[in-house]
């Protein structure tokens, strides 16, 4: 049901003049969504006090409760279309007395920690880029007949979330902007395996699948004990994001993962002077999958000994700068850091500052919507690399959108991984024969030869034919956006 309800407002936000895209979509539902979650979360906490004979004082005042404007109800409790607000007259409520009322909340909320903060932080930036008021008025309606009060309605609908912020990522330009992987990013979670009480932090975490997933992970390991999982919710998870857009879904992801008050902050987190940076701004894990090739302004740069235009190599300081003594992490980076003589100098840095233990070859578009070669960082702040483990990710078949990365293809590498054991896929170098000046770190699997060896005329014809279905599935994809197009242009 979920399901058929998020199509529905997907294909009601298209008829409107003011959502032009997938990104639209998510952005615009999103606010509503978090609306509606907290209308049902202070539903939830109402009735657990009067249940033990307490009282409740509501965050959002009565003008401005979703029962109120969004969704009224008559006294049978079935929707008030009568009187519910509709057209410029919703449209008027929304941008001239809702979004300045919540807008304040990040005025007078007692620190940055608290729902109320979020509340304020999100409506100060985001925007209602919903030209019709009768449009709003119909996602509302819909928005209204989803729940998020029980476990299974909040994992139901988190697991629907995660499915558009894939899609909005295949859409984006950048889709690792969005959307890494998620059996990957479980993958690195469990490898990095973060203990309770412990931090956990990504100063670049976009839709905060690092922090959902690592949440998750904790929740696991936290089982039954209730003190445990409560803990979960209060200092334990930390993000930055630099880019409106992410930070608003970052946040909604995390609430519908169980975090009632994700501690994300909307910074540049680059600004950051790292001279600057105390014991207590360090954190015992970080994951993370830091932006490619952004720019950054010349005065950024200068927080950094490695004064470079590639904003990754920028990011893995800020990594090792913000990492505790003895602290983990998993960072996924260009594979071009491996070699190139710009990052010898950091290169240096991470291997003298920490123990790179391993580093993981992923093959090529991983990320769906680019071809870039990246591979995963492990390492450990505190002692030097003496030897690093290797694993070169070979698969038999192209990724793509129609045919991405599973768990299954990282069960090698996990079974290996713990014991460090070498394989036809694996390999251990001793940081001694590196060349000392360079630092060369490239991945070359000593266990295969140079040359592939010939493919049979049976996989080249499978490689062609999954070509052409990959081929044919993006046309298809871009012929029914000009027909999106067209018809909207002609409505």
């Amino acid at each position: 049901m979920f399901e058929q309800t998020f199509k529905n407002i997907d294909n009601t936000l298209w008829k409107d003049d003011g959502c032009g895209s997938e990104l639209d979509y998510v952005e615009q539902s999103s606010w509503i969504l978090f609306l509606k979650y907290l209308d049902d979360l202070e539903e939830t906490r109402q009735m657990k006090e009067e249940l033990n004979g307490g009282t409740y004082t509501r965050i959002i005042a009565d003008e401005f409760r979703w029962s109120t404007w969004a969704a009224p109800k008559d006294r049978h409790g079935n929707p008030d279309h009568h009187n519910a607000m509709t057209g410029d007259d919703l449209m008027a409520f929304v941008h001239g007395k809702l979004f300045p009322y919540l807008k304040s909340f990040k005025e007078s909320a007692e620190s940055p920690s608290t729902i109320q903060y979020k509340i304020g932080e999100i409506f100060g930036e985001i925007h209602c880029k919903i030209a019709s008021g009768y449009v709003l008025r119909d996602v509302l309606w819909l928005v209204d007949t989803l729940k998020f009060q029980s476990s299974a309605e909040k994992h139901e609908m988190s697991h629907l979330y995660e499915s558009r912020i894939q899609k909005m990522g295949n859409a984006g330009r950048n889709g690792g902007e969005y959307y890494t992987p998620r059996p990957l990013i479980r993958s690195i979670v469990r490898m990095v395996n973060p203990e309770l009480g412990k931090t956990v932090y990504d100063g670049a975490c976009g839709s905060a699948g690092f922090l959902c997933e690592a949440f998750a992970f904790l929740q696991e390991k936290a089982g039954e004990d209730f003190r445990a999982r409560e803990a979960l919710q209060h200092g334990v998870f930390f993000g930055k994001e630099k880019k409106v857009l992410p930070y608003i879904i970052g946040t909604m992801n995390m609430i519908l993962h169980g975090v009632e008050a994700p501690n994300i902050l909307h910074t540049n987190t680059l600004k950051e002077n790292l001279a600057d940076v105390q014991e207590s701004d360090k954190y015992n894990y970080i994951l993370a999958n830091p932006p490619f090739g952004g720019l950054e302004r010349d005065e950024v740069k200068q927080n950094f000994f490695l004064k470079t235009g590639e904003t990754a190599y920028l990011f893995l300081q800020h990594f090792i700068k913000h990492l505790k003594a003895g602290g983990k992490a998993g960072i996924v980076i260009k594979n071009t850091f491996l070699s190139n003589g710009d990052a010898a100098a950091l290169r240096r840095e991470l291997l003298t500052d920490c123990n790179l233990y391993a580093v993981l070859d992923l093959p090529q578009k991983v990320f769906s919507t680019a071809g870039v070669k990246t591979v995963v960082l492990f390492f450990e702040k505190g002692l030097p690399t003496e030897k690093i483990w290797y694993y070169q990710l070979n698969l038999d078949r192209n990724l793509g959108k129609t045919n991405p990365l599973n768990e299954a293809d990282l069960a090698d590498f996990e079974k290996l991984f713990a014991e460090k054991a070498d394989s036809a896929n694996s390999w251990t170098v001793d940081v001694k024969s590196l060349n000392p000046k360079t630092l060369d770190l490239s991945v070359k699997n000593p266990n295969q030869k140079d040359e592939a060896p010939a493919r049979t005329p049976a996989e080249i014809i499978a490689e062609m034919k999954s070509l052409e279905q990959e081929n044919l599935t993006l046309l298809d994809e871009i012929e029914e956006l000009v027909k999106e197009k067209r018809s909207k242009n002609g409505k």
